[in-house]
């Protein structure tokens, strides 16, 4: 038996872990690699195993960096079932549906400049055919159900509260009569989330695989960034422009949704022209509504029965790009959730071409911006940044909103760790260095652990 990391090691995305027991192999996740561009050319690296000789794949959530090599996966010969819960197959349905469309996009326009220069053509990572074999792969596994995946593997999802569907895997080995239970954290989500419920540990593991996205840090309590994001709403109502949200199409859009709906009163919604710029997350949205049986107790009363426009009245949710490009039109009062969550993509960057040298606008972040995106430009305070070619001045007030995290803080992880019985052996991954030696060394203080920090490739006897 035996277990290898072959991404989010030593980095946040890509997340795949390689399981192997009696002649058999489970991938735990199969994500994209994205930030720079450096790193998202190991998307095109042939894998570091035989696709076809996998028997499975359990995976933990539907974000693209856990899902979204599946579909290179499957085109290079994996034929076995993805196993996930009914909400994470939903969601990727979506996303994976519109990552193999923005692939063919972005090839489509690099092989028209390619062209132009002579040069040899490309070929999308993967198409929406890709996307399709891929999700006839999938099968429905509910929470606190174990169920055998392949021959000697027995795989049990627990709730993580990182986004709907989202789950911590539970893996049962067995091989010539021994027994070894490896426990994978998953995205662990923060306790206090205002639409899921917190993440629940295992009781005992032989060997824990914990996230350490927020390892080194905690996020401020819920009633201060309650309170923060009522100050930014009220301060950029006054600065006289607009207001620009980057959100994650899955998660990030639906608990501000969330929020706005709560708090809709106290923070005087009703004075902006609110927009949700993102087909995946009206989408999305849709999901959330199907299976608002996940959702925390005080939030399902909330949203049973009632459409999204019945809480937010002033809301409106724009899928074609030309009701997209008509909000560029407005230049006081609207407020904006769009993606790419890191300003990497999407129509974000639409809308920043139109406000960010605009003094009187605002942006607001409101989740993680990994190293290497425009989003962590924004946050370090660059004064310049480069849009679809162009150089653009960034004059709009930027507002940093770290409370709304989909991922728990440090004390939080300590905490899922502390409840497994008997301080077993720990492994850190999906966290850059300073996230995971922050945990490492919170973990050696509280529980006298000294957790591993693999690297990419790395393998570990069970």
């Amino acid at each position: 038996m035996d277990i290898s990391f072959q991404g989010a090691a030593g980095g946040v995305t890509g997340s795949c872990h390689l399981v192997r027991v009696g002649g058999r192999a489970v991938l735990l996740d199969c994500g994209l690699f994205q930030g720079r561009r450096e790193e998202e050319a190991h998307n095109r690296d042939p894998f570091p195993f035989d696709a076809a000789s996998l028997d499975a794949v359990v995976l933990s959530h539907a974000h693209v960096d856990h899902s979204g090599r599946l579909p290179i996966l499957v085109r290079r010969g994996f034929r076995g079932p993805v196993f996930a819960t009914p909400a994470t197959i939903d969601l990727a349905r979506v996303l994976l549906r519109d990552a193999a469309h923005l692939q063919e996009a972005d090839a489509e326009r690099e092989n028209r400049r390619r062209q132009r220069a002579g040069k040899g053509l490309v070929k999308p990572l993967f198409t929406r055919e890709d996307a399709e074999a891929t999700l006839r792969r999938f099968r429905p596994l509910e929470f606190d159900a174990p169920t055998e995946v392949a021959p000697g593997v027995r795989a049990t999802l627990l709730p993580a509260g990182h986004i709907l569907g989202a789950a911590s895997v539970v893996l049962d080995l067995e091989e010539d009569g021994r027994r070894r239970r490896v426990a994978f954290s998953g995205d662990l989500g923060q306790d206090d989330s205002c639409m899921l419920p917190p993440p629940r540990p295992p009781d005992r593991a032989d060997l824990v695989l914990l996230e350490s996205t927020y390892g080194d840090r905690n996020h401020r309590v819920r009633a201060v960034t309650l309170r923060e994001i009522g100050e930014v709403l009220d301060s950029a109502w006054e600065a006289g422009g607009n207001l620009l949200i980057p959100a994650f199409a899955i998660g990030r859009t639906q608990e501000l949704l969330t929020l706005f709906a709560q708090h809709y009163d106290a923070w005087k919604l009703d004075r902006w022209l609110l927009f949700v710029d993102s087909p995946m997350a009206i989408q999305a949205n849709d999901v959330h509504l199907r299976h608002d049986g996940l959702f925390k107790d005080d939030a399902r009363p909330l949203f049973a029965g009632r459409s999204l426009r019945e809480l937010l009245p002033n809301l409106r949710e724009t899928v074609s790009t030309e009701e997209s490009m008509r909000i560029n039109a407005i230049r006081r009062g609207a407020l904006v959730i769009a993606g790419s969550g890191m300003c990497n993509g999407g129509r974000i960057l639409h809308h920043f071409r139109y406000n960010l040298w605009r003094r009187e606008c605002r942006v607001m972040i409101v989740g993680y911006q990994g190293e290497g995106t425009l989003g962590r430009r924004l946050v370090d305070r660059a004064e310049r940044v480069t849009i679809h070619g162009e150089e653009i001045r960034v004059a709009a007030g930027i507002h940093t909103v770290g409370g709304l995290s989909a991922h728990a803080g440090q004390d939080e992880l300590a905490a899922w760790y502390g409840a497994i019985e008997g301080g077993p052996p720990l492994v850190l991954v999906h966290g850059e260095a300073r996230g995971r030696e922050g945990l490492a060394a919170r973990v050696r203080a509280e529980f006298g652990v000294e957790a591993r920090l693999p690297g990419y490739g790395e393998q570990i006897e069970l």
